[in-house]
């Protein structure tokens, strides 16, 4: 059995010179060392482990710029048999786990995704406590000296260290430039309220945007539930702005009702945007 091969793959997958299975979360999960000494993890069992839609990250990894050159395939042994397996390096593991979100995973599971990402946050925390990652001469030469799986751990855990850092850096220059879009958006709709009459509702070429819009959650929503969803999407959309029909919709509401509906996609298809 094998899976759908990534487009920038060689045909003939890796065949690993070492396999060996690793307990994450109480799943068991595979690990395999090349002939060049790297280390890959197959992703879909680490997905079946945490209850995540296979196809959903395999999509995500295909539109993430770094994680698709380096997705690859490799030859794993299983109980059922040979399986050639779509992979991450594992110093790519962790910068895919911590871009999951919690919300694309089963109820039951996401307190292990919230873990995972608690301990990332521990881990750097501690790590910058109090120096603690300065090396002294004493440690480098026990360095030296200490057996290949354990440098193999502890550069692991640097690199936990600099994803976090990395990722509590972007997410606070996102934040920052988001109040900002945020301010200029406020700014922007007083001065529209101010000039555009009180009653002004949606233009036509709006109106069409979100009859698409809710044409195309509800075609989603009728594929999961076998029966027709389109006026139980109107309802909701109608209850949530207070309206009879979505030409009525204010066009100051416009998109808010837009950002709505793209986000009850983005829910069931657990992709981004329309």
């Amino acid at each position: 059995m094998s899976e759908e091969a990534p487009k920038n793959t060689p045909e003939n997958a890796v065949v690993p010179v070492e396999q060996k299975e690793v307990e994450f979360y109480d799943t068991t999960i595979y690990a395999v060392r090349d002939a060049d000494g790297r280390v890959l993890v197959p992703l879909r069992p680490v997905c079946t482990g945490l209850g995540l839609n296979w196809s959903g990250q395999l999509q995500r990894i295909r539109r993430d710029e770094v994680l698709k050159e380096e997705m690859g395939v490799c030859v794993i042994h299983t109980p059922g048999g040979q399986q050639e397996m779509i992979s991450l390096p594992l110093e790519f593991l962790q910068g895919w786990l911590f871009g999951i979100s919690a919300n694309r995973v089963k109820p039951e599971l996401r307190s292990v995704i919230n873990n995972y990402r608690r301990e990332v946050y521990r881990v750097l925390y501690e790590a910058f406590q109090e120096g603690r990652l300065s090396l002294d001469g004493s440690f480098e030469d026990a360095l030296d000296s200490a057996d290949p799986e354990t440098v193999q751990a502890y550069q692991m855990a640097q690199a936990v260290v600099r994803l976090a850092r990395n990722q509590i850096l972007l997410q606070a220059e996102v934040g920052r430039h988001g109040e900002k879009l945020e301010e200029h958006g406020r700014r922007l709709d007083d001065i529209e309220d101010a000039l555009a009459p009180a009653d002004r509702n949606i233009t036509e070429s709006q109106a069409s945007q979100i009859s698409q819009a809710v044409k195309v959650v509800a075609m989603e929503l009728t594929k999961t539930s076998g029966s027709n969803q389109y006026g139980s999407v109107y309802g909701e959309l109608y209850r949530k702005f207070g309206i009879t029909s979505y030409k009525l919709l204010p066009a100051s509401k416009f998109q808010e009702a837009m950002d709505w509906l793209t986000e009850m996609f983005e829910q069931i298809t657990e992709k981004e945007g329309f």
